[in-house]
């Protein structure tokens, strides 16, 4: 199962007969944008849950339905991740120079 969000819906007049009048969303996996049926009424905006292979088929409707990714539910409260900061952690404070021996110490 996978969390995406929903960004807009996907219009596709020209389809086989076999997506009926399913619902199509365009949604957002991470940076990738992909498209979903839509077996629930997401909107845009919503955070859902969305199955693959044959889970995305049989929850669109059977076996035979052509879809490799469906959504199945709408997540009713969530808080996406911070987004991670490319830059590398900052590096620990370098240890002060010890003083350098003054003359007469002996060194």
């Amino acid at each position: 199962m996978l969390i995406v969000k929903v960004l807009k819906p996907l219009v596709s007049t020209n389809r086989i007969p076999d997506f009926e009048h399913k619902h199509l969303q365009v949604v957002l996996d991470g940076s990738t944008k992909k498209v979903a049926v839509d077996a629930v009424g997401a909107k845009p905006g919503d955070w859902v849950i969305c199955v693959s292979s044959s889970a995305a088929r049989e929850a669109a409707g059977s076996k035979s339905y052509p879809s490799d990714l469906t959504i199945v539910g709408i997540i009713d409260h969530w808080e996406a991740d911070a987004p991670k900061s490319s830059s590398s952690p900052s590096a620990p404070a370098a240890s002060k120079p010890s003083p350098s021996p003054k003359p007469g110490d002996g060194a």
